[in-house]
């Protein structure tokens, strides 16, 4: 192994991880949009950021893209 190899794998979230925190930020982001729209859209985006560095990048941005839209219809 090389030690580029070992780095990239430190810094990669598990599969596993990435799956929850794609999901967590879909349900904040549905919760948004009939509770605290303000607190639970920014806990799901910042919940897909962080899933963002897993392999399930679609997952993740599927929560942000959900959570921003509940944001913003929230604050209008």
């Amino acid at each position: 192994m090389t030690e580029t190899t070992v780095n990239n794998n430190e810094t990669k979230i598990s599969n596993t991880a990435g799956k929850w925190l794609g999901w967590l930020a879909i349900i904040f982001g549905v919760i948004a949009f009939f509770w605290q729209p303000i607190w639970t859209g920014i806990t799901g985006i910042v919940l897909g950021v962080i899933g963002l560095f897993s392999p399930q990048r679609t997952l993740n941005i599927v929560g942000i893209i959900v959570a921003a839209i509940a944001l913003l219809v929230g604050i209008v």
